[in-house]
């Protein structure tokens, strides 16, 4: 019940700032969006539909028909994030006031915003609906991966724009796209990155305790062998902080300077032992 009270909150927090970043910032400036978002902009530009009405009434028509890919506690958490966002964006239209006239800076701040929003909607559990469902549509019927569907829609959308807003605004649309990106993915994956360390060394017992004693950290042994050897060896692999590669490093280099050693990004972890993400 905690959690669910915790997702609900995050999901009409995100909500609001999500609004106030496009009627703050987005709109009084005639920037645009990717998506649906980008479209719910335009029709405003066009004939002055209320973002909030158009909102919940393409995202709600593409439910009906994407509810299919979904589980029950996200299509539930999916239907609120729209009901919520689309009835912020309608509570707080008009009251958005322009806060800069430097593009820039009104870029920086609409991405930054709507990408904060979105992000605490995602962290909850919840989804924007609309892209994701045309996206997971296009990859059932046509075969397309989601990541490239989603990336051909906005792009679709962004490009549409130029005739709208003209070609300057439309690339500083581009600047709006990229940094709610980041921000989505930095509130999402939180300041608590992972990164997962795969270490091949000749001496892995010495690394091992090295690890252990030093960082407090346990590690995973696996066993292998050269492909062209035949040598059999032992891999050590650990997730860590981002913020502790460095230690990390460190230590290996110690013990064995001839290691060989992997890193790549956690996006996400689960299982006893780990924290949710």
């Amino acid at each position: 019940m905690n959690k669910t009270v915790k997702d609900l909150l995050y999901i009409l927090i995100g909500a609001l700032i999500f609004a106030l970043g496009v009627n703050y910032f987005t709109i009084p400036n005639q920037l645009s969006e990717g998506g649906i978002l980008g479209i719910t902009i335009i029709t405003y530009y066009l004939f002055q539909w209320s973002p909030g009405v158009v909102n919940f009434v393409i995202n709600a028509l593409l439910i009906v028909v994407g509810y299919k890919f979904f589980e029950k506690r996200a299509f539930i958490y999916t239907l609120i994030s729209i009901a919520s966002s689309s009835g912020f964006l309608f509570l707080t239209e008009g009251i958005g006031k322009k806060l800069t006239d430097d593009l820039l800076l009104a870029s920086l701040f609409a991405g930054l915003l709507v990408g904060v929003g979105l992000g605490l909607i995602f962290r909850a559990g919840g989804s924007s609906g609309g892209t994701t469902i045309l996206a997971k549509l296009a990859n059932q019927y046509v075969g397309w991966s989601i990541g490239k569907a989603m990336l051909l829609l906005d792009i679709i959308v962004v490009a549409g724009s130029i005739f709208i807003i003209g070609l300057e605004k439309t690339m500083y649309t581009l600047l709006v796209v990229f940094v709610g990106a980041k921000a989505i993915d930095f509130i999402v994956e939180g300041l608590d990155e992972r990164v997962a360390v795969l270490i091949i060394s000749n001496s892995p017992d010495r690394v091992l305790a090295m690890i252990t004693e030093k960082m407090s950290r346990g590690l995973t042994v696996l066993d292998g062998h050269g492909g062209y050897t035949g040598q059999k060896k032992e891999l050590l692999y650990i997730v860590i902080n981002k913020q502790e590669i460095v230690q990390l490093k460190n230590l290996i280099h110690e013990i064995d300077e001839q290691a060989y050693v992997t890193i790549h990004n956690v996006h996400e972890m689960m299982g006893k032992g780990y924290k949710a993400g």
